[in-house]
């Protein structure tokens, strides 16, 4: 029996050098801003809460606060 090698050849890495990076210091910003404004929203929710399930609604609410930004902008601007 006779096995025969087959080369194969290396890929290259054709990724552009300004997007394969490494560096997270700068991809990670937006996740603390909105880890900031969670905590926020958290706060101010669950303390105007009346009722335990109005402080599950904060949670709730909390996860989603951009949402509420992006909808008051738009009423705030007549779009």
């Amino acid at each position: 029996m006779i096995i025969i090698a087959k080369k194969t050849k290396k890929k290259e890495n054709k990724c552009n050098p300004n997007c394969c990076t490494t560096d997270f210091s700068s991809m990670c910003k937006g996740g603390a801003i909105y880890g900031m404004g969670f905590i926020g929203a958290l706060v101010y929710f669950i303390s105007t809460a009346t009722s335990f399930w109005m402080g599950l609604l904060g949670i709730l609410k909390a996860l989603v606060w951009p949402a509420f930004v992006v909808h008051g902008l738009f009423k705030l601007f007549g779009l």
